[in-house]
């Protein structure tokens, strides 16, 4: 497979970073990325350490197709044990920077110990040092990006960062990598701050090599890149609207968790839907959507990059936000947004940039300010608690206002960082936060859509759709159509599902191809790139 085959390990205690081969037996066993990485932290931590302690790891990881002309094979995972759920934590992200890695010559990073002083880690192909964070820390995502770029001078690096929020120990702090695409779930950025490590840096110009029959392997890839063309989602659904073309459908089939779960349908859906991310605004009759935009390799493109009017109270005398930047997808607009009762889009666009700007997860964040929103309603919160703010659902002021606080770590910010189960457990009603593991329901209400409550019951990493996405089958039809109200079959279908999707994730491709693609279409461009024979067939 296209392994670098060397793995950088970095102890922050001693301030060393050494290369080791990576271990090619696991790397059979179990795959690359998501199988590879978790099977190496339970090999190396023990279960019970503090997830931000220096006993804990934090694991940068690629698969075998990552870097590769594998449509999207751009993904790289950080695999740790999170602080938000106590449970293993494995976040996946797309841009650039798996790539780069890749391309510089390491499957994979492993962070053991706590730096004494925040560092960050650059890497040039096989040159790698720890260098000093002094002029970064405490600065946020875009900021310290900056700062990197002077210093280094070179355009091409790529850089994942966390913010504000990870220093300052929000339960739910994500890492950016390119500014806008994120591992976004579980507190992996909390790690790495925890660690002391702003940034990894990266830069690679040695390419992914290792393939032992390329003409075989360019076969394959071209014949999965023609079914991602010809299919419906990937070919013309996820490059319109991105995932946002699911606002809608979701709110018709009423399963859009609303106020914080209260509803399942949210009468304001269309106002920040795909479509409506299309259209001129009245103010300045320019669009919320500026254009799509692919990660690495990428042939479906389902990216968004947006712009906000800059007369709304938001970006008032605030130009950093005017330019363009990661616009909303389907699971921030709806925490943001139908979470929160909060339907005006371009407020919830610029809580979106804040959660890329400081490293935030938008959808525990959402989720806990839509439960935030109901302890007020029930009256366990106050004016008092909250520092003045009057958390009523529908309010967009109250959502950008809680998400400046959450970012810098300031006021109720702190309480709201700690995630929706910690925050109604401390103000008595453990109740009202709609979390598994202590991590927040996606953007599927598990009682119009069977298979996602018994998916986010038994994924490994607390409440995900991302472990196993039954909403293909109980609402979109794919692979085949199941009624989505009945239990009878869910068992069989969640397994089918979670298996494959472990499949495409540690394989270092998006999901997103599953709309198109079975195992049969993953299967040749993964063994072909070993030069083995496939007669496998769809």
């Amino acid at each position: 497979m296209a392994w670098a085959k060397k793995i950088l390990r970095v102890n922050l205690s001693e301030g060393s970073v050494k290369s080791e081969p990576l271990n090619m037996e696991w790397a059979q066993q179990y795959l690359g990325q998501r199988g590879l990485a978790s099977k190496y932290l339970v090999e190396e931590i023990d279960p019970k350490c503090d997830p931000l302690g220096p006993d804990n790891k934090l694991i940068f990881t690629t698969g075998p197709l990552t870097g590769t002309m594998a449509s999207t094979g751009g993904r790289y995972s950080v695999v740790t044990k999170g602080p938000l759920t106590g449970a293993i934590a494995c976040s996946n992200s797309g841009g650039y920077l798996g790539a780069e890695l890749k391309m510089a010559g390491w499957d994979m990073i492993i962070f053991e110990g706590r730096s004494p002083e925040p560092v960050y880690l650059y890497i040039s192909n096989d040159k790698a040092e720890l260098m000093s964070a002094d002029g970064i820390w405490g600065k946020s995502v875009w900021a310290a990006d900056k700062i990197i770029r002077a210093k280094h001078q070179d355009p091409q690096i790529r850089i994942a960062c966390v913010g504000r929020s990870a220093e300052a120990g929000c339960f739910y702090s994500a890492i950016i990598n390119d500014l806008h695409r994120a591992a976004g779930r579980s507190g992996v950025g909390t790690v790495m701050a925890s660690k002391n490590v702003k940034a990894v840096v990266c830069r690679g110009t040695q390419g992914v090599g290792n393939i032992k029959d390329p003409m075989a392997f360019m076969k394959a890839t071209e014949e999965g890149k023609k079914v991602l063309r010809e299919n419906a989602v990937t070919g013309a659904g996820l490059p319109q609207f991105g995932t946002q073309v699911l606002m809608n459908v979701i709110n018709e089939t009423g399963a859009l968790p609303t106020r914080n779960m209260q509803e399942v349908q949210f009468k304001g859906a269309s106002k920040i839907s795909g479509e409506a991310m299309h259209e001129p605004r009245k103010s300045d009759g320019k669009p919320n959507l500026t254009t799509n935009a692919a990660c690495f390799g990428c042939t479906i493109a389902c990216g968004r990059i947006s712009t906000i009017d800059k007369t709304h109270f938001s970006v008032e005398n605030k130009p950093e936000y005017w330019g363009n930047s990661g616009g909303l997808e389907y699971e921030a607009a709806w925490a943001l947004g139908a979470a929160t009762g909060v339907d005006d889009l371009d407020a919830l666009t610029y809580a979106n940039f804040v959660c890329n700007e400081d490293g935030l997860d938008p959808i525990t964040f959402g989720a806990t300010v839509g439960a935030a929103m109901e302890l007020y309603e029930k009256g366990a919160i106050t004016k008092q608690d909250t520092g003045g703010i009057k958390f009523k659902f529908g309010k967009a002021e109250v959502l950008t206002q809680a998400v400046e606080l959450v970012a810098a770590g300031e006021g109720f910010g702190k309480d709201l960082g700690l995630g929706s189960k910690r925050l109604c457990e401390k103000y008595g009603h453990p109740e009202l936060s709609m979390s598994v593991k202590g991590q927040e329901f996606p953007a599927y209400d598990p009682r119009g859509i069977q298979g996602m409550g018994l998916a986010y019951a038994t994924s490994n990493r607390g409440a995900c759709h991302l472990r196993g996405y039954t909403v293909a089958s109980e609402v979109l039809g794919i692979p085949e159509k199941t009624d989505p109200l009945v239990t009878e079959g869910k068992a069989g279908l969640v397994k089918a599902f979670q298996d494959a999707t472990a499949a495409f994730d540690s394989a270092g491709i998006c999901l997103f191809t599953s709309f198109a693609w079975s195992l049969d279409d993953v299967a040749p461009q993964i063994i072909q790139s070993q030069g083995w024979i496939y007669e496998g067939g769809r």
